[in-house]
């Protein structure tokens, strides 16, 4: 599997045992919606800074985001 697919992976289930919609999330990190589904199905690969801010509004170790 590949790290971007690994991400999205994490992303998603992340934001949903939050209960957060991706416009709740794509808020919060202060990014738009329509990229945080992108980043879900893997069409685009995130900046580090990116994955910083979406753990951070996700209250997570940004690591997790990527581990496998």
């Amino acid at each position: 599997m590949e790290i971007r697919e690994i991400f999205a992976r994490n992303l998603r289930r992340a934001r949903q045992a939050q209960g957060l919609s991706q416009e709740d999330l794509a808020h919060k990190a202060e990014i738009d919606r329509t990229y945080v589904s992108s980043l879900e199905r893997g069409i685009y690969s995130p900046t580090i800074e990116v994955v910083e801010r979406l753990a951070i509004a996700l209250g997570i170790e940004t690591a997790d985001l990527i581990r496998r």
